[in-house]
């Protein structure tokens, strides 16, 4: 009896090329092909994005395998199976029947499966006397035999990738970590070079990298981060040797040298730091007696307008962006990061960063900032400093500047807007007050 394989779906549904094509793909399976289907389905569920199917979909080719009786797909065996939408839906998880239709479709788009519909659209087989299948009509299995090896290449293919993206992203992780310390080593141990340079080019690079990127834009980072690595890893082993060199020759203890010629210690002019940032709680009258509640951004962000300069748009809208420009105007004006550190665990995070805005805003006025910000800290360890009399103080310098109309009410801002202030604080400004 001769039997007639269809070559188009049933009913409404169109004949596609891509339908032909994996016909003509089914029809070229090696001679004495054998594959094992699990082993083929998972490499297809490895690339499936390459392959374009879905989770669902692949529920769905799971349960068609699983009514293949044999585990081992050949060429010269059966390999259309004829379950019904129910028995179907039951072995995916209980799909729902519109979900099970839209995603066998998506596996007759991807080329791994092939619709072999009857006359009616039904899907049953026709058996012998001796219970062999005859006809057949149903999903036919034939492309995961006819592309087990391209299966394979594929899964290897979006392996590999998985594995550079993970090598890059660890390249990305340890290079941060290396400059970013080698930075702190270098501004600590007073190493000749600009290192706040060396940090907003970091900063510049890293600014690149977005919440989720490629690993092409990754390599290219990284590749930035390396470059940047290797010049800061030559300055401080140059360093190193100058020192070992100088060490051998005097044989005597290795010393320090100051990483900016202009910038003197913590520890010099220790008496005028203390003279201008010394005073009891009468001469500011009464840290008690002072706001409570801490200092709002805007009116930060008047008092210490340089600290914008220092980010990447010119602009800080919260107080994340706040920290991150104090960490830069840190490093820029050669603040150890063991004074950073004391400063943070005295004042805490936010108010030693203020702090800090405040002295970067007035750093041609201040020899040594690291032993300025010591003594502040020394200060606020006995109670005796707030940043509240810092930033009035700038306030106010900046009212007399500008020739404010107390009036008005208002502070004049770099954008040309205006800060609105009571009654209050303009009698405050007035005050003179040290810090």
């Amino acid at each position: 009896m001769q039997t007639y394989v269809t070559t188009t779906p049933f009913g409404r549904r169109p004949l596609s090329l891509g339908f032909v094509a994996s016909q003509v793909t089914a029809k070229a399976i090696p001679e004495g092909a054998i594959v094992n289907k699990w082993a083929v389905f998972q490499h297809i569920r490895e690339a499936r994005e390459l392959l374009g199917a879905t989770d669902r979909s692949l529920a769905i080719l799971n349960a068609l395998l699983s009514f293949h009786r044999e585990t081992e797909l050949s060429a010269e065996g059966e390999l259309i199976v004829w379950p019904s939408n129910e028995q179907l839906s039951a072995r995916a998880n209980g799909i729902s029947p519109a979900t099970l239709r839209r995603h066998l479709a998506v596996l007759v788009e991807c080329g791994l499966i092939i619709r072999r519909d009857s006359p009616n659209g039904k899907r049953f087989a026709r058996k012998d006397r001796q219970g062999e299948v005859e006809q057949a009509y149903g999903f036919d299995l034939s492309p995961i035999v006819a592309r087990s090896e391209e299966f394979r290449n594929a899964a290897e293919a979006v392996q590999a990738e998985k594995k550079a993206y993970r090598l890059v992203k660890e390249r990305l992780t340890l290079l941060r970590r290396d400059i970013v310390k080698m930075i702190d080593a270098g501004i600590e141990e007073k190493v000749p070079g600009n290192w706040g340079r060396a940090l907003q080019n970091y900063q510049a690079i890293i600014a690149r990298l977005p919440r989720t990127a490629p690993r092409q834009v990754l390599e290219d980072i990284a590749s930035d981060l390396q470059g940047l690595n290797a010049e800061i890893r030559e300055i401080l082993e140059s360093h190193a040797k100058s020192q070992n060199m100088n060490a051998n020759e005097s044989h005597s203890d290795r010393h320090k040298q100051n990483s900016n010629p202009d910038l003197q210690s913590e520890s010099e002019n220790g008496s005028r730091i203390k003279t201008e940032a010394s005073g009891n709680v009468e001469q500011t009258h009464n840290l008690r007696s002072l706001p409570g509640r801490d200092l709002p951004l805007g009116i930060v962000l008047d008092a210490c307008p340089n600290l914008r300069a220092l980010t990447p748009d010119g602009e800080i809208r919260h107080w994340r962006e706040f920290l991150a420009a104090a960490e830069t105007a840190r490093t820029m004006l050669g603040v150890s990061p063991s004074a950073w550190k004391e400063a943070q665990v005295a004042l805490g995070e936010q108010q030693a960063a203020i702090t800090l805005a405040a002295i970067y805003q007035r750093a041609e006025q201040i020899n040594s900032a690291g032993g300025y910000l010591r003594n502040l800290t020394d200060r606020a360890k006995e109670g005796k400093f707030s940043t509240w009399p810092m930033i009035m103080a700038l306030l106010r310098a900046k009212l007399d500047a500008g020739n404010a109309n107390p009036a008005s009410h208002e502070l004049p801002r770099e954008n040309g807007g205006g800060l609105q202030v009571s009654e209050a604080l303009l009698k405050s400004l007035k005050r003179p007050r040290n810090w």
